[in-house]
């Protein structure tokens, strides 16, 4: 079965919104009535104009007393004078009617060689062009769809009624004579429509008057091409441009949907592949990766995302090794003492087996406790609203605790800090419980009676903190070392399980959290020698 072919809803969404403007210029082909009928408005009244040229000169030149005495048009001096008037406009037609509706004179209709009468019949307008008929026909119909208008209709005036005589020019007699009778002041109302060839004709009727006596009609008729040839053009324009916007638009659209549409489909594809846990040696394609715009930085993000929480499951993978290998040296070494100790008779011997048994229990629990600090620690944090600390207030909380509960013989603490102002954003128990872990660490290493330093600053836009002991420092391939999890260098009088060997590395995961660092160097003297350890940590600044 053929693949069906699809097209993206984005695709769908660019053309939509790029046809907005294409539409608007279509629906202007709908408003050029308003157009039309400035231009038919403007003929009526030339042709008005015209018809009273007429009226006035026959009313001069073509009025005489009839047997009656009476003003009366006389034919034989109307017919030629109508004539010689229409002579300069090859397209009209002018009629000529008495009081009764008789018809007095046609201007098609004149007196040639010999007496004989010449009957002229009105030149048939030229054929339209088979495009300027499409056109049109599309126009119309549109048209006529739309507004539920006929086609081709263009107003209304006076009845349609067609004096076949006349091939459709004019209106009859009875409605000639209708169209002067209006009242003083006001003008004919013009008859305007389209013949059986869709022709545009106007008509116009005026009172011929002689001494305020009014002896006839003349009826002024004028093809009207020019506004169907005005309009047509503005059409064909308007229509030229609806279709090279909508090619344009189109192509953008496209190019937009290549651009765009393309690239977001195979970031998906790659998002994807990644939730299957598939996406691992199939990094987004460079040619997305490398652009220079948003959808190259969106690409980029995915594949920094991906890479992180590979290295994630990595270090989660790691971790568990290593967890499993912590928690295994204690149980081993229990349930070799318990094995011991059901052979063994000696209570000396065997009360030391149960004070190894014990130990190893206490490491246990703390060894448990951290890992279970540390694997929580993260969505902890994620979920935390950061709030204002002032880590100068909490050095001294701190030194002020170790002042109230140092033993005889243990380190003092030395503060240098400011008593306010070191402001950053974050969890505050999280970075009391670093700086817990630095000093429990300062207090493990330094000698008795020794000197431990809580020192906080502002350097360039960070808060830095630093704690430093006299202890025997760190040796300098271990520097990074000492906060990888499990390290487990520790003094030789510490007693044994008293710690986990996770207090470096979970602090890193705080500090990190908080986009700061921390480090490990030591501490010398102006001969090079090691005098100490120091852990310096680096926050960034807040404002208050």
């Amino acid at each position: 079965m053929a693949k069906r072919l699809r097209v993206s809803r984005l695709l769908r969404d660019i053309l939509l919104v790029n046809l907005l403007p294409v539409a608007l210029i279509f629906a202007a082909l709908f408003y050029l009535d308003q157009y039309q009928q400035g231009l038919l408005a403007a003929e009526v009244t030339a042709l008005r104009e015209q018809a009273r040229i007429y009226a006035g000169a026959l009313s001069q030149s073509a009025v005489q007393n009839n047997a009656g005495g009476q003003a009366a048009l006389n034919p034989d001096l109307a017919q030629p004078l109508l004539f010689q008037l229409t002579e300069p406009t090859p397209n009209a037609l002018a009629l000529i009617y008495g009081p009764d509706g008789t018809l007095i004179a046609n201007s098609r209709v004149h007196p040639g060689t010999n007496g004989a009468i010449v009957t002229t019949p009105l030149a048939a307008p030229p054929p339209p062009g088979l495009f300027n008929r499409v056109v049109s026909y599309l126009y119309d119909h549109l048209a006529g769809s739309l507004t539920g208008e006929a086609d081709g209709e263009i107003l209304s005036s006076p009845g349609a009624g067609e004096n076949p005589d006349t091939l459709g020019w004019q209106p009859d007699a009875r409605e000639a004579l209708q169209l002067t009778q209006t009242a003083p002041g006001q003008e004919a109302t013009p008859f305007v429509r389209r013949d059986a060839q869709h022709q545009l004709l106007i008509t116009v009727a005026e009172p011929i008057q002689h001494a305020q006596q009014n002896v006839g009609t003349v009826l002024l008729t004028r093809e009207a091409g020019d506004v169907d040839r005005a309009v047509l053009a503005i059409r064909i324009s308007i229509l030229g441009l609806f279709a090279l916007a909508l090619a344009l638009t189109v192509i953008v659209s496209l190019y937009l949907a290549r651009t765009i549409a393309r690239p977001i489909l195979r970031l998906a594809h790659a998002a994807t592949l990644m939730r299957e846990g598939r996406a691992r040696t199939e990094a987004p394609p460079e040619w997305i990766s490398d652009r220079n715009d948003e959808i190259g930085t969106l690409a980029r993000a995915l594949e920094g995302s991906a890479t992180a929480l590979w290295a994630r499951m990595d270090a989660i993978e790691q971790f568990a090794a290593d967890v499993s290998h912590e928690i295994k040296n204690p149980l081993s070494s229990i349930r070799s003492a318990i094995e011991t100790l059901a052979r063994v008779e000696d209570p000396a011997r065997a009360s030391k087996l149960l004070a190894i048994i014990t130990q190893d229990v206490a490491r246990l629990d703390r060894l448990i406790t951290d890992i279970s600090d540390s694997s929580r620690l993260d969505s902890e944090l994620s979920r935390a609203a950061p709030e204002l600390v002032d880590m100068a207030r909490i050095l001294a909380t701190l030194a002020e605790i170790h002042d109230a509960t140092r033993k005889e013989d243990s380190p003092h603490v030395v503060l240098d800090a400011p008593p306010s102002g070191l402001l950053v954003r974050g969890a505050e128990p999280r970075l009391v419980q670093v700086l817990r872990n630095l000093i429990g660490n300062a207090i493990s290493f330094s000698p008795a009676n020794g000197t431990i330093w809580l020192r906080g600053r502002e350097t360039g836009g960070m808060v830095e903190l630093a704690v430093e002991d006299e202890g025997p420092g760190i040796p300098d391939g271990k520097l990074d070392g000492v906060f990888d999890r499990f390290y487990s260098e520790r003094p030789q009088n510490e007693q044994f399980g008293s710690h986990s060997g996770l207090g470096l590395s979970i602090s890193r995961q705080i500090v990190e959290a908080h986009q700061g660092r921390i480090a490990a160097e030591n501490r010398r003297d102006e001969d090079g020698a090691v005098r100490g350890a120091r852990f310096v940590i680096r926050l960034p600044k807040a404002e208050a």
